[in-house]
């Protein structure tokens, strides 16, 4: 049977036009959209392999409004067969659970799927601009019983099997996935082709295959909001604390870097704040409180392991997990899971870091990790401990690793949190118009709507499973004598769980933990792509040889590029860092960007164009082209006259 290419694929409002409706959910209607950045990569993925095996058919799919229909004629003009819409208004509101689950469901009505044609690939974007959550490809695995690969960034069909490169902290990996499955892919790989004019000819004559929910025999109780374990139940503005920047220009560098330093010496400007009294909920007391936990207590992490150490964004994990144990009370415990080949002599660092049990799993298979029997782990593991909530960093591991658990676990998932604690919320029964209130749940407080505003997000099963953004939540204090207990568990675990290989592991100290840990950070975007960032390189390189912990790192466009590798990336889809000073050089202040270093204590932004939105979120500014200032003040930094305030 001819191998089939499946994308999926998905329109986004264009990120200036993202609007939010009364409802708290994105309203589409208004805003001009395009397809996601993403899935433009993966329909260019689907016909780089069909170059490699001219007999496949490539079907593209997607779900959403008529409107969408646009974006699948582009798809069919750059040379796809046939083009699906699921298109009905019952699928409104649905979360990413909901989604994944629908998709799976018209693959199979396609038929496509385990005790069906079996001999197809589905590609999909890592991640869409409006969500940002990077959990439907593992749903749609999941849901599907195939393996998975996601952040792929270039594969190649080999005997009936993927060799995919897949991008990971610090580093890559090169995968061998056999087929069918699941692959996601980066916006790092080769660029999406241009619609040619004889295809977009030959579009005009291509249907669109609109079904419903019905046409595929999926229940509407399934999908939409009735479908979803997740909804948002609050939605608010994001506003600026820093107070408007310092800024210095001029034609000659040696004057305008004389200026800024007087300038950064004298202090940067402070904001006035406006006290305001937080408005807390008010809540009628003559409410039934329901507790729909059913029994499920504790709260559990994972300890992502790395060249035999905890990653860090792993111990970070435990300040939250602690603060909500707290919260809980009732004796609520945090309990750890440690996977891999003979990392049990970690588990004393964990309880160490604030994990009250440690349970360890070990096997010779599991020396890396890999996404089926990890998932299975954890399914094995939450079946017995039966906990309530579920907490994992939200590192390229924990983005897959969540959401295919939470298809295992029939769990909603909420991505990439800046906060979480516990609170309640009031449900009004549409039938008996009667209210409750539902307590204790976990409120997942995560920025949304382009880092724009911040969405609070509730779910209603258990165990209740979040991500946690690496860099949010510092470490807890470590201490040394703390008790603890360890436990062992022996999973059951099948031959067809390790049927992806790993044929080899790449992965470098670069950036791995040393920008959590720098006190300066210089940072490169479009601006410095003139001489792919030698002169960010070089400042960080005095600025680390004046005995200064300093840091190189990156937009996303550098890396998308290829200048920078992934590691190094700051902003909504890689790190969020908080150094003493960071240093934006040629970056235009996207608010993706921002998302990542806002937090940092003083923000230096260096940039030829005064009306970038960087120097509106800065504290200094130097307006002037990047191959002349940075020369003066690498200069300067040799001489020993200025190390940004900083000392050894």
């Amino acid at each position: 049977m001819a191998l089939t290419i499946i994308a999926l694929m998905k329109q986004v409002p264009v990120p200036s036009e993202m609007r939010m409706g009364e409802d708290g959910l994105m309203d589409r209607t208004k805003a001009k959209s395009m397809i996601n950045k993403d899935c433009q990569f993966a329909l260019e993925a689907g016909l780089q392999l069909k170059k490699e095996n001219p007999e496949a058919k490539l079907i593209v799919c997607s779900m959403g409004p008529p409107a969408f229909e646009q974006s699948l004629k582009k798809a069919l003009a750059m040379g796809y067969d046939e083009a699906y819409l699921l298109s009905d208004r019952k699928l409104a509101g649905s979360d990413t659970y909901a989604t994944g689950l629908a998709l799976a469901t018209l693959i199979k009505h396609l038929g496509y799927g385990k005790g069906a044609n079996e001999d197809f690939i589905i590609v999909a974007g890592r991640q869409t601009s409006d969500g940002d959550t990077a959990h439907v490809p593992s749903q749609v695995a999941e849901n599907l019983v195939v393996p998975q690969a996601t952040f792929i960034e270039s594969t190649h069909l080999k005997d009936n099997k993927i060799e995919a490169k897949r991008i990971i902290e610090g580093g890559y990996q090169i995968l061998e996935v056999p087929i069918p499955c699941v692959l996601s892919f980066t916006p790092t790989g080769i660029p999406p082709r241009r619609p040619s004019l004889a295809g977009t000819i030959k579009a005009r004559e291509k249907e669109i295959n609109i079904l419903n929910i019905a046409d595929i025999g999926l229940s509407e109780e399934k999908v939409g909001l009735s479908g979803s374990p997740t909804i948002v139940a609050k939605v608010v503005d994001i506003k600026s604390e820093r107070a408007p920047a310092k800024i210095v220009s001029g034609h000659n560098e040696k004057e305008v870097v004389d200026e800024f330093i007087k300038k950064f010496k004298e202090g940067k400007n402070v904001l006035e704040k406006e006290e305001k009294k937080k408005k807390e909920q008010k809540i009628d007391e003559s409410l039934k409180v329901v507790d729909f936990r059913n029994g499920a207590r504790g709260i559990l992490t994972w300890a992502e392991v790395a060249n035999g150490k905890i990653a860090r964004s792993s111990l970070e994990l435990l300040t939250p997990a602690k603060s909500l144990a707290k919260e809980l009370g009732e004796d609520t415990k945090v309990i750890t899971v440690l996977i891999g080949k003979d990392v049990k002599p970690l588990a004393k660092e964990l309880i160490s870091y604030g994990s009250d049990e440690v349970i360890v799993v070990e096997d010779d298979r599991l020396k890396e990790y890999q996404i089926l029997p990890f998932a299975e782990i954890f399914y094995q593991i939450i079946k017995e401990k039966n906990p309530e909530i579920a907490l994992f960093a939200a590192t390229t591991a924990g983005r897959e690793l969540a959401p295919r658990i939470g298809v295992k676990t029939d769990s909603g998932v909420t991505a990439d949190c800046t906060e979480l604690k516990i609170g309640k919320h009031i449900y009004r029964d549409k039938k008996t118009k009667e209210k409750f209130v539902y307590a204790p749940l976990l409120e997942s407080i995560r920025p949304t709507f382009g880092e724009s505003k911040l969405a609070t997000i509730l779910g209603f099963t258990c165990p209740q499973i979040s991500t946690a953004r690496a860099g949010t939540f510092p470490v807890p204090q470590k201490v040394e004598k703390r008790e603890g207990k360890i436990s062992e568990f022996k999973p059951k675990l099948s031959d067809e769980l390790f049927v992806t290989k790993i044929v080899k592991t790449v992965r470098g100290e670069g950036g791995l933990q040393s920008l959590f840990e720098a006190d300066i950070i210089v940072s490169g975007g479009r601006g410095t792509s003139s001489d792919r960032m030698e002169l960010v390189k070089e400042l960080d390189k005095i600025l680390k040889e004046k005995g200064i912990k300093s840091e190189w790192a990156a937009s996303r466009v550098m890396v998308d590029e290829g200048v920078a590798e992934y590691a190094r990336q700051i902003g909504q889809t890689g790190k969020t860092v908080r150094p003493k000073v960071y240093i934006a050089v040629g970056i235009s202040g996207a608010i993706q960007h921002l998302a990542g270093m806002k937090e940092s204590e003083t923000i230096i932004a260096i940039n030829h164009n005064p009306k970038e939105p960087i120097f509106r979120n800065s504290d200094f500014g130097i307006v002037g082209e990047y191959e002349d200032i940075l020369p003066e003040l690498i200069d300067r930094v040799k001489k020993g006259e200025f190390t940004f305030g900083l000392k050894a």
